[in-house]
């Protein structure tokens, strides 16, 4: 009787971890929008201080701090996103994201090492270093856009 009880909670506890493996995985239409809400976020905290670097607005070194820490979380977040069972969806991804996914990593690896490199350049205060930084910035998501993303 105690054996059948112990393959019992044994098989029990079994299907639960089963249950919550499943579980975790997101299904692809959740993992698009989510890098897509991601990206959106990029733009949202980007623009402004793209603005800024192009003297299009005037310069506040308080929101581009604000906006490069913000920015230094948010380019690590996407990518996790671009999953292959995304891969057939409609989204704007181009299939290079997939084909070549080495060269996909690199541009992702690019915009991180800008953004953290912005966050950096934020504490010392150099208004022209930062603008500079932020302007490439600029080169790494237009660089990554035109080789993965479908023209909008």
């Amino acid at each position: 009787m105690k054996v059948s009880k112990f393959l019992s909670l044994v098989a029990c506890i079994s299907a639960i971890g089963v249950a919550a493996d499943v579980m975790a995985q997101a299904r692809p239409e959740v993992l698009v929008k989510q890098r897509q809400a991601a990206m959106t976020l990029q733009g949202k905290y980007y623009a402004p201080i793209r603005a800024m670097a192009q003297g299009r607005a005037p310069y506040d070194a308080a929101v581009v701090a604000r906006n490069a820490g913000y920015l230094d979380s948010l380019t690590r977040m996407a990518w996790d996103g671009f999953n292959p069972t995304t891969r057939e969806l409609k989204s704007g991804t181009l299939p290079a994201a997939y084909s070549d996914a080495a060269k996909f990593k690199e541009s992702q690896d690019q915009l991180i090492a800008d953004a953290a490199k912005l966050l950096l350049l934020t504490k010392g205060g150099d208004e022209a270093a930062i603008k500079g930084q932020i302007l490439a910035m600029d080169k790494a998501c237009s660089g990554c856009h035109e080789v993965f993303r479908e023209r909008q």
